[in-house]
């Protein structure tokens, strides 16, 4: 079907379907993007705030003004200017009138206008009252000088201004935020003083890049006190392109061991933060915390406390995890995307923005003068007409007592134009006395020195920005505050995991021979006493806290850690740790391993290799665990030996090696290398061939003080070798040993003291 439209006999047209919708839905897109959703950067306002503004500003309710019942606002609004529903644009009104939700309100409220916990919560329309406030003369004071370009309302009957002359580029300062089709605006608010700093600036220097700018505006200043966090590089970033993210976080203190917070994010309800935190402690995923209250009142509008459960909770990681898992703190996109001067919507940087709002207001300064200029020129082309009449008077009174059209005669005696003779004739008697006279030259002169001054800085570049920059500094100077929002650098919060959110309780991890694991609370569970499944019996167990890993080793010296608390109770036979782990095919689990992580052990081999290395170095999170010990060929893992903590004295610790054979050697601890993993150096001298055969390995390892005792076992038998006795065994690290005495050539074990 062609697209040409065809006309019926009745005179309709018709269009195909397409480019009916096409049409229909590029115009409903374009009404939203610059009728509804989109701020003008010259005021920074949408048109139903604009309408809102004016149609106050036309009822007379200045900041001194009495107040009047919204109801009247928002009728002459929908009434003159805004023909859609009273609910929508009381909503924008309330808006302009919280202070937690602009920067600096434009309306002044009196009554319920809602609260930072729950903004919807004001009260109807009838019953709150309502002006402008000191802040929006910025956007009303020149409305009516000649200043901005003016519409007729929807249905013709009055004329409404297109944009407000505003005198502070309000755009920045209130920030805006709306969903168009097919675009979105989310601008952030500013503090006055940065921004009038970086306007006058820019004014002295246009060449100025947004670098140079942002060391004026330092970053968004949002109406709550909360730290913005995000990093300077980040914030010129947003500034060049105009688009990024910005992210405020709560702000606490410490008071008697109590964390109070005293400010929050932008938007944030403080009874949305503790439902937030209630809800975790429930959960039993915060037991640091021992209760929470809101002690907020008019005098200190959000003062939440949270109680730790003692003075050992460290403050600074607890408050990381509320940031990273509650409303504490927020993200906030940035868009700068808005309506420019040509009528066009358009995502602009920090210097465009400032740039392109200069241009309107040197325009609007302009025209402002031209007017005044306009009007002092008329005035004094009248104060002329009336001075020759004065001096003429006694003609003037007779032209008029006697000439039936007196004007013409009037414009033709004395040369006058006919508005000039009009005034004459409008004047009346008593000002054309002698007194007047004085008066009258009086006014001249102002005037011409007014004129003079106006046509000076019209005629001036240079003059017009020192106007511009003055006008600015006496706003600045009037309504400016300073920063409400601090910028500090912090660390990325992140939540805690699992283990640190686990009360700290001791646990003892008891591991079974076919690998079974368990944990029972407290350090006084004897393993053996445990009941196990058939054919199974204890091998291990490891005492640690409840928020610590367990470790295990298992026979081909890899290692591998679970939380303690995860495990399984020790109510039950606990269940196989191959359900959880990943070990190698064939492979068992030698000991159970916890505690603190820097404590030190002795890793060995019966091969008689080894080496030192701390319980931390065994932590391994992914199921397949990590190779730690590297075993020579056929040879098994030794249980891991804790290494005594040295006093003060630093007393020497020795190590004692024992094999099967009945050789023992003992060789100081510091000739052994720490390592984080391998084969390790050689502990005992074991003959090549008896190693092959593995007919000599060792049997038992330890670690002893100097000047302790060492008991050797054999079978049911037990030997105690004195101090003075294990001399007779000390040597270098690597040797072969002295054999034991007759008897006890079969070593099972040490028992250490």
């Amino acid at each position: 079907m062609s697209d040409t439209p065809i006309y019926s006999p009745e005179g309709l047209e018709r269009l195909p379907l397409h480019r009916f919708s096409e049409k229909a839905y590029l115009d409903y897109s374009m009404y939203v993007i610059l009728d509804r959703a989109l701020p003008h950067i010259g005021d920074g306002l949408k048109p139903v705030q604009r309408r809102i503004l004016y149609a106050m500003s036309d009822l007379g309710l200045t900041a001194a003004a009495k107040f009047k019942k919204s109801a009247r606002t928002v009728g002459d609004t929908l009434g003159k200017f805004h023909p859609h529903g009273d609910s929508a644009c009381y909503e924008a009104m309330v808006l302009m009138a919280q202070s937690f939700s602009y920067r600096y309100p434009l309306i002044d409220g009196q009554g319920n206008w809602g609260s930072p916990d729950d903004p919807k919560s004001f009260a109807a329309m009838r019953y709150t009252e309502s002006r402008l406030t000191q802040y929006a003369e910025v956007l009303l004071a020149e409305v009516n000088q000649g200043t901005v370009d003016w519409q007729p309302n929807f249905d013709g009957s009055l004329e409404e201004p297109k944009t407000l002359p505003a005198r502070l580029p309000n755009l920045l300062l209130n920030g805006s935020s709306g969903i168009a089709v097919g675009m979105a605006t989310d601008i952030p608010s500013h503090n006055l003083r940065e921004v009038a700093k970086a306007c006058i600036h820019l004014l002295k220097h246009p060449k100025a890049d947004v670098a140079a700018l942002m060391r004026h505006i330092q970053g968004p200043d949002f109406p709550t006190a909360g730290e913005i966090i995000t990093p300077r590089a980040e914030l010129q970033r947003i500034y060049e392109t105009g688009h990024g993210s910005v992210k405020q976080r709560a702000h606490y203190e410490l008071e008697q061991g109590d964390i109070v917070i005293t400010a929050l994010p932008y938007q944030v309800s403080g009874s949305r933060v503790l439902e937030q935190i209630a809800a975790q402690m429930q959960a039993k995923k915060l037991p640091m915390l021992e209760d929470l209250r809101d002690e907020s009142d008019h005098e200190c509008p959000t003062r939440l406390v949270l109680v730790p459960r003692s003075n050992r909770v460290d403050v600074e990681r607890l408050m990381s995890h509320l940031f990273a898992t509650t409303d504490l703190e927020r993200g906030y996109r940035v868009n700068l995307n808005l309506i420019a001067l040509n009528g066009r919507p358009r995502v602009m940087n920090l210097r465009e923005i400032l740039d392109e709002w200069l241009s309107y207001r040197r325009t609007t300064v302009r025209r402002r003068l031209q007017h005044r200029l306009d009007k002092v020129l008329e005035r004094l082309h009248l104060l002329e007409g009336l001075l020759i009449a004065f001096l003429n008077i006694d003609e003037v009174i007779r032209i008029i007592r006697t000439e039936d059209e007196p004007k013409p005669v009037l414009m033709e005696r004395f040369g006058l134009s006919d508005t000039q003779a009009e005034y004459v004739l409008n004047t009346r008697l008593r000002q054309l006395a002698r007194l007047e006279e004085i008066k009258i030259r009086a006014e001249q002169d102002a005037l011409s020195a007014e004129r003079d001054q106006i046509q000076a800085t019209l005629g001036s570049e240079n003059k017009l920005r020192d106007l511009l920059i003055e006008e600015i500094e006496a706003d600045t100077k009037k309504h400016g505050d300073a920063r409400r929002s601090p910028l500090t650098e912090r660390p990325v919060a992140a939540a805690l995991n699992d283990t640190e959110i686990a009360p700290s309780e001791p646990v003892t991890v008891v591991l079974s021979e076919k690998g079974w694991v368990r944990q029972a609370k407290g350090h006084e569970i004897d393993g053996t006493g445990l009941s196990y499944k058939s054919g199974d019996r204890f091998l291990s167990a490891a005492r640690l806290r409840s928020n610590q890993p367990a470790v295990f080793l298992d026979s081909t010296g890899r290692s591998y850690s679970l939380p303690a608390h995860s495990l399984p109770s020790a109510r039950g036979q606990g269940e196989p740790l191959t359900g959880r782990l990943d070990p190698p095919k064939g492979a068992s689990f030698v000991v159970a391993l916890g505690g603190d992580p820097q404590q030190r052990l002795l890793l060995a081999s019966d091969a008689g290799y080894g080496f030192l290395c701390n319980l931390e170095a065994l932590i391994a999170k992914p199921r397949a665990g990590k190779a730690v010990l590297t075993l020579p060929p056929n040879a098994q893992v030794l249980p891991p030996v804790p290494v005594p903590a040295s006093g003060s004295s630093e007393r020497e610790l020795l190590v004692a090696v024992a094999t099967n054979a009945g050789h023992l050697l003992l060789f100081p601890i510091t000739e052994l290398p720490e390592l984080p993993r391998g084969k390790g150096n050689k502990l005992i001298g074991i003959p090549s061939a008896q190693a092959k055969s593995r007919d000599e390995i060792v049997a038992a390892i330890g670690v002893i003080e100097v000047g302790s005792s060492l008991s050797i076992l054999s079978g049911k038998r037990q030997v105690k070798l004195k101090p003075s006795d294990l001399e007779h065994y000390r040597g270098e690290r690597g040797r072969r040993g002295n054999r034991l005495p007759r008897g006890f050539q079969r070593v099972d074990g040490f028992a250490l003291e």
